[in-house]
């Protein structure tokens, strides 16, 4: 199992009966592929799209059904499209239950930093800054250090992509919830120790009373 498999089965676990879900580009797509058999959820992808299931399987691709990372993916019973004015109405409106989005940097009060490096041109923050003010819950799927420097910092160096404190993040070491008094080590990927962890770590972690070993989902 590769790291973003990982990372996609954890978050995986953190989807609940009933609710609506949003995917966002990269890594947080491959959550689609790993939610459990008795839990129905309807993924909502920002371009348009409520009711999506896994990628599509190779030969059975359709262009014109796609996610928010252009990946061919299969559809639903009961699925629906609509229009990006639909889409990011039902984001900004609070409709949205849970986020999963990738990462570039969480600081230490819980803000996220994940669309842009300075000196790199992109078209722009597409629709994070609407996911992180619009969703109930957010949840970060990324990995623990780019090029052996930690992601988890005390205070992001990169444009923030909102202020609010995110709820959870996910990396292939360990699962870490942002708090009022700061971040919270709850659980370690299997084979890697706490003090691994916080070596890893660039900004102080609280280690929970009842930390334990991450689970997967299958």
């Amino acid at each position: 199992m590769n790291s973003n498999e990982l990372i996609a089965r954890r978050v995986a676990l953190e989807l609940q009966n009933g609710s609506l879900v949003n995917l966002g580009i990269g890594l947080p797509t491959l959550v689609a592929n790993f939610i459990p058999a008795d839990v129905f959820i309807r993924l909502d992808s920002e371009n348009g799209l409520i009711g999506m299931g896994g990628r599509a399987a190779p030969g059975f691709e359709n262009f014109d059904l796609i996610d928010a990372g252009s990946n061919p993916v299969t559809i639903l019973p009961g699925a629906a499209s609509f229009d990006s004015s639909m889409s990011f109405g039902l984001i900004r409106g609070g409709h949205v239950d849970v986020t999963v989005v990738g990462g570039l940097q969480v600081d230490a009060k819980g803000r996220l930093a994940n669309w842009t490096i300075p000196g790199l041109k992109i078209p722009g923050m597409g629709g994070a800054m609407d996911l992180l003010n619009g969703a109930k819950r957010v949840i970060i799927a990324m990995h623990h250090q780019a090029g052996g420097v930690s992601k988890i910092v005390s205070e992001c160096t990169l444009p923030l992509t909102s202020i609010r404190r995110v709820d959870l993040v996910v990396t292939e070491l360990a699962v870490i919830e942002p708090t009022a008094r700061g971040l919270v080590l709850r659980e370690f990927a299997r084979g890697v120790s706490i003090d691994e962890i916080c070596k890893a770590t660039a900004a102080p972690l609280e280690i929970a009373a009842d930390i334990h070993e991450m689970k997967l989902a299958r």
